[in-house]
């Protein structure tokens, strides 16, 4: 809960602001539209309530003191907030609700996006936003209703719901079928051999799940995201182990192809979650009840 006595007037944090960016209140006086005596009383005003000088003159210019310093950091972050949520409340304009969405990255783009307009058929008066997360946060500190995570069933604070396992495949251009001469599972390892970086030994794994026994395994250039890993294999960089659900569309313009049939079944599962704390409205009852039917679907 907030003090109300430790809350100063919002104009006088803007002005402070601006200011404070620019060591100057006449420059702050034009961006702010303002007169710069009006600017001068804005910054005596916040100076009053925190009882410290927030500038010093020094040569004739204003520059931040000690205590400006400090606070401008959080007086710079609050207002970014205040914005934020000012921005996202107007999204409830002419809507019957919003879903406030973190999704990963190659997730979102590959799987969930395409298949949205379904969801928003049966709810054509809601606005769903998303945003990229690619680890766990605390719901607490971020205005999210839900996310979709990969790994394991673990998530501090939430509630996760079971969407699909991952089965990774080794993926590359379809001229590689002939132009490398591949006919066994261990002449992969003569590749060059692509990873994504938090699946250092999805390699590894699967060459020991089709009997081959190879150092290669651990070799090669490392990505952030799947996505980077699929546009990489598909421009010739090398050999790729993805889900398969992430590349249908690469298979069908054949600019991969599947090198070979084996599949390696890995440790993680893609789930739905949304913090514990608060209860479901309906309407993220009906976006999780959605999703992990689409995700159902998607498995037959």
């Amino acid at each position: 809960m907030f003090r109300r006595g430790f809350l100063p007037p919002v104009g006088s944090l803007v002005a402070f602001e601006c200011a404070a960016r620019h060591e100057s209140f006449s420059r702050a006086a034009e961006e702010l539209n303002l007169t710069q005596s009006a600017v001068s009383r804005q910054i005596r005003t916040l100076e009053g309530i925190v009882g410290v000088a927030l500038f010093e003159r020094v040569r004739q210019r204003v520059v931040l003191s000690e205590a400006g310093r400090a606070y401008l950091a959080d007086v710079r972050r609050s207002l970014g907030d205040l914005g934020e949520a000012t921005h996202r409340v107007m999204g409830f304009a002419g809507t019957r609700g919003v879903l406030e969405l973190a999704v990963l990255p190659t997730f979102g783009t590959r799987w969930l996006v395409p298949r949205l307009p379904r969801f928003l058929a049966l709810h054509p008066d809601v606005t769903i936003n998303i945003a990229a997360r690619i680890a766990p946060f605390d719901f607490a500190d971020d205005p999210f209703d839900a996310a979709i995570h990969v790994g394991q069933p673990v998530w501090a604070g939430g509630v996760l719901e079971h969407l699909m396992d991952e089965e990774v495949v080794p993926v590359g251009r379809p001229d590689w079928l002939t132009s490398r001469g591949l006919s066994t599972p261990a002449d992969l390892a003569a590749l060059p051999l692509l990873h994504q970086s938090t699946r250092p030994s999805a390699w590894a794994d699967w060459f020991a799940s089709v009997g081959v026994t190879t150092e290669a395994a651990w070799r090669g250039p490392r990505f952030d995201q799947f996505s980077m890993v699929a546009e990489a294999a598909a421009c010739g960089m090398g050999a790729a182990l993805v889900p398969r659900f992430l590349v249908e569309d690469e298979f069908a313009s054949r600019h991969l192809a599947l090198l070979f049939p084996e599949p390696l079944a890995t440790r993680s599962a893609y789930w739905v979650v949304h913090p514990a704390s608060k209860g479901r409205s309906p309407l993220l009852r009906a976006f999780e009840d959605w999703i992990v039917a689409e995700a159902k679907t998607h498995a037959e």
